[in-house]
């Protein structure tokens, strides 16, 4: 009975370390930047997909293809953002324009 309960204690510590490490992974949002708040450094951005989420911009969020948080502005499309849940609200990681071409896994025969 002990090692019954000493097995259910060790799975109970399991899944709530594994829950607060699901809440830290990263999700990607692409879509139109709805709009900008450059005092609070958040804007909000559009996916047709998942919806509107507010996304707060720090000192470590890298940006690609794009000239920095001054750069973002209501109205831009192909927007895309890497966020992570940090204390209740999205953090950007990474901030980018998408697009650019490359082949996205294709083999490039276009006579088939």
């Amino acid at each position: 009975m002990q090692k019954l309960l000493i097995a259910a204690v060790i799975a109970a510590v399991a899944l709530s370390s594994g829950a607060s490490a699901a809440s830290a992974a990263t999700r990607e949002y692409e879509g139109t930047v709805v709009s900008v708040d450059r005092g609070a450094r958040t804007f909000k951005i559009r996916d047709s997909e998942r919806g509107t989420i507010r996304v707060k911009v720090t000192s470590t969020t890298r940006f690609e293809r794009i000239s920095g948080f001054s750069a973002l502005e209501a109205g831009q499309r192909n927007i895309e953002t890497t966020v992570r849940r940090s204390n209740g609200r999205w953090v950007a990681v990474e901030v980018e324009r998408s697009g650019g071409g490359g082949s996205h896994g294709d083999d490039g025969d276009d006579d088939d």
